[in-house]
């Protein structure tokens, strides 16, 4: 057996996930999944390509007409300089994308830089690669931004990618131009690769705008860009993803693991992907704007619901409220560390109240607030949460809410939640 695996952190997203199934009437903003249905072109190209006997062995990269049609949208919106479909490499959904990429490129010991809080799956993905992830801060201060200096600072003989997320998941956080200028800087002066992981490109708010990084001066060459259907068309479970890749030794790579991990992608997924991109388009600005108004509504409620306890701003992007726990919560102050830990696995414990796997630690030696915050939220709420120290050390302190659920959903969770703080302090 592969020993090393041992040691790669399974996410609490996971645990919760089961846990949550268990749970008679549970309010379900623990999972980053929307509660819409998949537009109807998807619906009925899926089941065209059923009822016409397309359910059999496809080219291992994709339908050439389907990565025709991914390479005109990367062209046109994305503004990537994709020379043809061949550019293109067609996924099982954005984590299976992310899993290809990481072992396509590292080599044991190549460093990453990866921010920090950030999704679970980037970093254990790169430990399964044998990669070396290095966070970079995030700070709300900033808007969920980086400091460039620390960024740079962060750079070693060993770098061998600096890994983007925006609109960032859990934060919310949208970079700008100005940010992803400089990553383009340094990866151009310093030779190393950019992975750009775009899956929230179409939820934004206000006057927040989606930049492509690879889109900008010289960075298409060296950037691997992931992109998804699951969130702009509501296709969680249909698992669709693909990459924009220039580098023809890389893409020669992720074709043999496209094939060793999956031979191709479903057949009727492609087909229901080139439905999407053929259907209209207004489904994903419909989707965007009851998203925002969902967010509103969730927002407005926290602040009396959990006045006191949790607190924070909208975000610009993503569909997640990540929420700042009052540092007197536990009856201590909160002070948290931007320096890079990954959890193993063998320091946690189970909570015979709520079977969750849940930390001793927060891995600096105290109690972890977020895991003590989700653990109350899950058992005392039904609601459905991850602890912000899943996403990384500089998350602690912090809870995610998925806001992307019916709005009767969001309502019902803010009213428990209303009980739940009205009760004694843990």
């Amino acid at each position: 057996m592969a020993k090393y695996l041992d040691d790669i952190p399974l996410s609490g997203i996971t645990r919760i996930r089961e846990l949550m199934y268990s749970i008679q009437d549970p309010f379900r903003l623990d999972q980053g999944d929307v509660s819409f249905e998949a537009p109807d072109s998807v619906k009925q190209a899926i089941m065209r390509a059923v009822a016409d006997g397309h359910t059999h062995y496809l080219q291992t990269n994709g339908l050439p007409k389907l990565r025709e049609l991914l390479a005109r949208k990367l062209r046109h919106q994305n503004r990537l300089p994709v020379e043809g479909p061949d550019e293109v490499l067609v996924t099982n959904g954005g984590i299976h994308g992310l899993y290809l990429l990481c072992q396509a490129l590292l080599e044991p010991g190549d460093e990453v830089l990866v921010p920090d809080p950030e999704w679970p799956p980037a970093v254990s993905n790169l430990l399964t690669a044998h990669g070396v992830p290095i966070r970079y801060p995030l700070y709300e201060t900033r808007g969920w931004r980086f400091d460039a200096a620390e960024l740079a600072a962060s750079i070693t003989p060993r770098t061998r990618a600096i890994y983007v997320n925006s609109p960032n998941n859990p934060t919310g956080g949208v970079l700008t131009r100005q940010d992803l200028e400089l990553v383009a800087s340094l990866a151009r002066e310093r030779n190393l690769w950019v992975i750009s992981d775009e899956a929230y490109e179409d939820v934004l708010f206000g006057d927040a705008e989606h930049l492509s990084i690879g889109s900008l001066e010289k960075m298409y060459p060296r950037t691997l860009s992931l992109f998804t259907f699951s969130k702009s068309y509501a296709m969680t479970g249909l698992r669709f993803g693909y990459l924009a890749v220039k580098d023809a030794l890389l893409r020669e790579r992720l074709t043999k693991l496209l094939f060793l991990t999956t031979s191709n992608v479903s057949s009727i997924v492609q087909f229901g992907a080139i439905g999407a991109l053929q259907g209209s388009q207004d489904v994903v600005e419909q989707f965007r704007v009851e998203l925002e108004a969902r967010r509103d509504l969730f927002y407005d409620g926290i602040r009396t619901a959990a006045a006191g306890v949790l607190s924070g701003r909208p975000p610009l992007g993503a569909f997640y409220a990540f929420l700042k726990i009052e540092p007197g919560w536990l009856g201590e102050s909160e002070v948290r560390s931007p320096k890079s830990e990954v959890r193993s696995p063998r320091s946690e414990v189970r909570s015979p109240k709520s079977g969750i796997g849940s930390p001793r630690a927060d891995g600096l030696g105290r109690q972890s607030q977020s895991w003590a915050m989700a653990e109350r939220l899950i058992t005392q709420g039904r609601i459905g949460c991850i602890p912000g120290v899943d996403f990384g050390v500089c998350g602690e302190g912090y809870v995610r809410f998925c806001f992307a659920r019916e709005r009767a959903e969001l309502a019902g969770a803010l009213e428990s939640m209303r009980g739940v703080f009205r009760g004694p302090k843990p």
